[in-house]
């Protein structure tokens, strides 16, 4: 419960003391629905927890600095196709950060409306239906990350 909180804190902290909350300058205007929020940082520490930074990194079928599988190339297309987009993802954009994080703020403003930093990094790692337990360990070391960051 404790650390629920803590979580929740420094969430809301986060929030309240970036006075620079507009959209990334990364996104493609498809892909924030949710303009006031800066997912930077946390796109960031996912990148440090993923691969180091490494945009050529592979890992099974995971690829790219954020390690994008196959499926979230197929999820983002598809959710790009129900706005009627005609803009479309490869699996070579997964080698792309800058695409990639399109993909990651894409799924955000379809999955995470609210902008939930927890749900946003759980989801990274165990998809949308993540499970708490399973996703514990990635989401404190993804939580190390933004906290050094500062």
């Amino acid at each position: 419960m404790i650390k629920l909180f803590r979580v929740v804190l420094f969430s809301v902290c986060l929030l309240v003391t970036n006075p620079a909350m507009g959209a990334n300058a990364t996104a493609d205007s498809e892909a924030v629905k949710t303009e006031n929020f800066d997912w930077e940082p946390v796109m960031k520490a996912i990148v440090q927890v993923e691969s180091e930074g490494n945009t050529r990194a592979v890992k099974g079928n995971s690829c790219g600095a954020m390690q994008i599988t196959p499926i979230l190339v197929a999820e983002c297309n598809n959710i790009l196709k129900k706005r009627n987009s005609k803009k479309r993802y490869t699996l070579r954009d997964r080698f792309s950060l800058e695409k990639s994080k399109e993909m990651f703020l894409l799924m955000q403003s379809q999955f995470n409306p609210l902008n939930d930093i927890e749900k946003a990094i759980r989801s990274w790692n165990g998809g949308n239906k993540y499970s708490v337990k399973r996703t514990q360990r990635y989401f404190e070391k993804v939580m190390k990350c933004l906290r050094s960051q500062k």
